[in-house]
């Protein structure tokens, strides 16, 4: 049954009113949230706020590295630290390696861009300071609603929107409702703000919708691999965050590495990969193992007593500032990585999710109380590009564009642009590409043999998730829909030998023989909701959709 047939016979949805939606409840959400009840409760306003969230709880489906810059957060709650805001251990030394595939060097500190300095900064575990930061929204009466993802966007009669609508429960595999089935709910809103994070559903709907990123440079992403251990208390060095680049990518490929000291013996270790590769035969996964055998980072795992804890993945949204769309139509707004604040250049989005939602709050609470509803919150966007958040991000507009241009040459741009220009950059470099388009075709790539793991130190794909504490309701339709059914086998496997089973860092995807003919095979209920897919697909065919609330990972550290 399609969501018309659905409505027409079980229609029409309950509505609930508010002066503000939110959806999402990750740092960008829940800053948003708390900034409007700060305001309001400063100049004696009544303001209605709700926060929508997927997943189980606030924090479940956050994941990070994450050093965070805490300059938002103290704009945001001063006394963030007398309040128990789970910032514990500041960054105590910096340590950034070139590595080749047997040994690496290190940079001198004296020679590091300020961009790589974390002095003041803490290692932090983001799913954590999301649940504090959700506790501090309760306590201002925010309303949180987990569990419950929003799956449509409404609009008025004027196309402005009007809020959105939560998806069904109790769906079966075959669209049709079942015994459990209850309806979605409509939330109706002065104005409505998207904090869905990297490559929302939503978002990227609206971005279509509203043509929000007309003159701007093609969004660009990567997948962060994470995973934390807990490793022997000899080579644990609280505050230590170590980054490196090189091996085991090549010279053309995005990416690098972090290894942070958190408290307890505990350590976060993580890969990225620009999602602008090439070579379809490229795991991220598989490079992200690889990577720990490297000699210098294989160390601080060895000694008997290390274990694994938790894994999972996420996009970034990596563009900069010349990819961010414009941020608000009428009735909305998007904040932090919904929109793609991220500065790629500090591998740090946190602080600048924070920051945005403190921006569009003001708007929005300017624009209740002065009777407006609707219409577009221009002072958020004008507010940004005069906030220290716009000075940041305009410096680093160049660190993706250089990495076109291969790894040598990126580094060295890097250090002058930041290092010796101090950010006073006289050029500016463009993107012409979405990343989907990047892939050569299988027959003109070398494939890439990736040793087996030892389960040790270095693992598969299905038993990683399930320590993600993934989980989905097997009987519901699948949540990563294909456009053409026909593509993945005609083109993506024919072509490009399948990439969606080696670019996936879930075992979703899987081709199978069936009476002598390959298919794909659609694992929805391994998907820990990093985006990839719908990012990667060399023909946009894969489209990600909202599965049942509460479902996907169940982060705890992470």
């Amino acid at each position: 049954m399609t969501q018309e047939d659905i409505l027409a016979q079980y229609g029409p949805r309950e509505a609930m009113e508010y002066d503000v939606v939110v959806v999402g409840g990750g740092p960008a959400g829940l800053a948003t949230a708390i900034h409007l009840k700060q305001l309001a409760e400063r100049e004696g306003k009544e303001l209605s706020v709700v926060v929508l969230e997927k997943g189980s709880e606030p924090g479940a489906h956050i994941l990070s590295g994450a050093i965070m810059d805490p300059k938002a957060l103290t704009e945001l709650i001063p006394d963030w630290k007398d309040k128990g805001a789970p910032l514990n251990v500041p960054v105590t030394e910096d340590i950034f390696l070139f590595l080749g595939e047997h040994g690496g060097s290190r940079v001198p500190n004296l020679l590091l861009p300020p961009n790589f300095g974390n002095h003041g900064n803490y290692i932090v575990s983001l799913a954590n300071v999301t649940r504090w930061l959700a506790q501090q929204a309760e306590g201002l009466g925010v309303e949180i609603f987990p569990g419950f993802p929003a799956a449509e966007v409404l609009y008025n009669e004027n196309g402005s929107v009007k809020g959105v609508a939560t998806g069904n429960m109790g769906v079966g595999k075959d669209g049709a409702p079942t015994e459990s089935f209850q309806l979605g709910m409509e939330l109706h809103a002065k104005y409505t703000i998207f904090a869905e994070g990297s490559r929302g559903h939503l978002g990227r709907h609206l971005i279509s919708r509203f043509k929000l990123d007309e003159g701007r440079d093609p969004q660009s992403y990567s997948i962060g691999i994470k995973e934390v251990w807990e490793i022997d208390p000899s080579r644990h060095q609280p505050g230590l965050a170590l980054h490196s680049a090189g091996w085991p990518l090549d010279e053309m490929t995005y990416g690098g590495s972090f290894l942070y000291h958190m408290e307890g013996n505990q350590v976060a270790i993580g890969f990225v990969v620009g999602l602008d590769y090439t070579n379809p035969y490229l795991s991220p996964f598989e490079e992200f193992q690889r990577f720990k055998t490297h000699p210098n980072i294989r160390w601080y795992f060895e000694g008997g007593t290390a274990k694994r804890l938790a894994y999972g993945a996420r996009a970034l949204t990596v563009g900069g500032l010349l990819s961010l769309p414009k941020t608000v139509f009428p009735g909305g707004a998007l904040v932090g990585c919904d929109a793609g604040y991220l500065n790629s250049s500090r591998i740090k989005g946190s602080h600048a999710a924070i920051k945005t939602g403190m921006l569009a709050a003001r708007a929005a609470f300017d624009a209740v109380v002065a009777g407006r509803q609707h219409d577009e919150l221009t002072a958020y966007p004008e507010a940004f590009e005069k906030s220290w958040l716009y000075t940041e991000l305009n410096k680093a507009r160049n660190f993706k564009q250089w990495f076109k241009k291969g790894r040598s040459v990126a580094t060295l741009m890097t250090g002058i642009e930041q290092f010796v220009l101090r950010g006073s950059i006289p050029w500016t470099l463009h993107r012409e590409r979405p990343d989907h388009t990047y892939l050569k075709p299988a027959a003109e790539c070398k494939p890439i043999v990736y040793p087996k793991p030892d389960g040790k130190l270095t693992f598969d794909r299905l038993s990683s998730v399930f320590i993600s504490n993934t989980n989905h309701s097997e009987d519901q339709p699948a949540h990563l829909t294909l456009k053409d059914p026909s593509v993945p086998v005609n083109v993506n496997l024919a072509k490009f030998a399948g990439p969606e089973a080696r670019y996936c860092p879930a075992a979703v995807y899987e081709f199978v023989e069936e009476n002598g003919q390959p298919r794909l095979q659609i694992n929805a209920q391994n998907c820990v909701h990093c985006k990839t897919c719908d990012i990667k697909d060399p023909t946009q065919n894969i489209v990600w959709v909202t599965p049942e609330g509460g479902g996907g990972p169940n982060y705890t550290n992470m």
